[in-house]
């Protein structure tokens, strides 16, 4: 089959199938005329690229992993591989860990921002202390809007001192 019948029963655009081929990860016979020619077995190879690139895997560990993924039925150890498919497996774990850092903190961040707008809209209770003088409005996290007092107050769009902002920091 040529080029654009493969990119069409793999959803895998005819540039990317060149990649593969440079990097040696599927393999094409030429024609007379130069164009390529795969086989059946190209559709399968392609998928399994695609499922390995899914995990995480690079395509120098793909191109050694490949060869040992044919035929499951006898199937056999390729040297060096394990090595490479465990390292690439702490890779990823480190990255999970990473983004569930990174969740945490934006979870933590959206409560504190919710506790902030949520008392923000509550009125203070009779007597309460603020932090804010009688007649001037609590400031908020975030940038501000222009200041009505005129030109030059330099206030307008700044953003408050995190030192000052819970949701900060």
């Amino acid at each position: 089959m040529l080029i654009g019948e493969l990119s069409r029963r793999t959803g895998v655009s005819e540039r990317l199938l060149r990649y593969y081929e440079r990097t040696e990860l599927i393999h094409a016979e030429r024609r007379a005329n130069g164009y390529r020619e795969y086989d059946e077995q190209a559709v399968e190879t392609v998928r399994r690229v695609r499922a390995l690139l899914a995990v995480g895997l690079p395509t120098r560990v793909i191109r050694q992993v490949l060869p040992c993924t044919h035929d499951t039925a006898t199937l056999r150890p390729c040297p060096g591989v394990l090595t490479s498919l465990r390292g690439q497996l702490d890779i990823l774990d480190q990255r999970a860990a990473d983004l569930e850092t990174a969740r945490r903190l934006l979870r933590r961040t959206i409560a504190v921002t919710e506790n902030i707008e949520n008392a923000a809209e509550q009125p203070p209770a009779p007597g309460a202390r603020t932090r804010h003088r009688p007649g001037e409005s609590p400031r908020r996290c975030g940038p501000q809007p222009p200041s009505r007092a005129g030109r030059g107050s330099g206030a307008a769009g700044k953003a408050i001192d995190a030192r000052r902002c819970p949701a900060v920091g």
